[in-house]
């Protein structure tokens, strides 16, 4: 069985060390998400001397560490323990992508003819590198779009300027301690799904409320770029953006495409997230990473669908009903 796993955690200082080992969970569930922070919570049932290793648990100090079947799956900064009578322990942590967005760039610097996972990379470094509690970057592709951008000595949080790359072309997402940078048309597949797959049933979504037509997006000063037009079959429906750390037309163009392409036909996705993958389904849990996609073909709903999908977030829980895994997808970038 591809989806059966058991969980345990452990608690990591910053120097390294093992704080606590945590062997008896209560419940656990963790995530992970494309372009944003993920996030994880465990409830522990202290044995031994582990109640007083836990009382010692202090947030941005420590970290959550969750493996599945001894396998490492998740990790990050814990945010909020909570401590509470009868002696159990419930811990709330973020991924590392949680340590982007309390840091500010250390430098102004400004980026001309760069492409976009490059300057991403530069973002996380330079955010990290007063201090660093761990990390690692890997750029899986360059997103071919390049273009100039400038950061500013102090302004603005490097999450959300990350953020603003990912509005533009690029993906980030974050496994454990390594942030993974790529283009959004990347569409490395792990595996092929059915209806027979989701036992609980499936919901396809048409998103109307994202259809747009034509972009444009507003950089600095005068800088505007446009892409698409009145469309023959959904008629005209418009949409305009600041994005002022844009500094260039290029980039402003490759910003609208960007957001174009995902807005126009509205996305259609497959929604999982009240569903569970069946334990049969030919699937790795541990390779189910937002970016990457998954060849998905349903016949349950009056909308079929048979199509690479992109996962855009995995979400995995289990407490003493057993294991639940859930994925939430839509249809891979196309390029324009």
């Amino acid at each position: 069985m591809a989806i059966c796993g058991s969980h345990t955690a452990r608690i990591v200082d910053r120097g390294g060390g093992v704080v606590a080992q945590a062997d008896v969970l209560l419940e656990v569930e963790w995530t992970r998400v494309l372009d944003d922070i993920s996030e994880a919570r465990v409830l522990i049932q202290p044995d031994g001397d582990c109640c007083a290793a836990l009382g010692r648990v202090r947030p941005w100090r420590h970290k959550l560490v969750i493996y599945r079947d001894g396998q490492w799956m998740w990790e990050g900064p814990i945010v909020v323990p909570e401590w509470r009578a009868g002696g159990t322990v419930e811990l709330f942590a973020y991924d590392v992508l949680a340590w982007v967005d309390r840091r500010v760039p250390h430098e102004t610097i400004r980026f001309q003819d760069k492409d976009l996972a490059d300057i991403g990379a530069w973002l996380i470094e330079d955010a990290f590198a007063p201090d660093d509690p761990g990390h690692e970057v890997q750029i899986i592709a360059p997103t071919k779009i390049r273009g100039d951008r400038e950061y500013e000595r102090n302004i603005g949080q490097s999450g959300d300027h990350l953020r603003d790359l990912a509005e533009t072309g690029l993906d980030f997402t974050a496994v454990g301690s390594k942030i993974l940078l790529l283009p959004e048309s990347f569409c490395g597949r792990v595996g092929t799904l059915t209806d027979a797959d989701f036992p609980d049933g499936l919901a396809v979504v048409d998103d109307g409320l994202a259809l747009a037509t034509r972009w444009i997006v507003q950089g600095k000063d005068d800088v505007i770029g446009e892409a698409g037009g009145t469309d023959p079959y959904f008629g005209l429906l418009e949409q305009s953006v600041e994005q002022t750390s844009i500094l260039d037309s290029r980039s402003a163009q490759a910003a609208a495409r960007s957001r174009l392409r995902v807005s126009n036909p509205a996305p259609v996705f497959i929604d999982s997230q009240q569903t569970t993958l069946s334990p049969e389904a030919p699937v790795e849990v541990r390779t189910l990473v937002p970016g990457w996609c998954l060849d998905v073909t349903t016949t349950a709903t009056c909308r079929t669908i048979s199509q690479s999908l992109k996962i855009l977030g995995v979400k995995v829980s289990e407490d003493g009903d057993g294991e639940k895994v859930s994925v939430q997808l839509t249809p891979a970038g196309k390029a324009t």
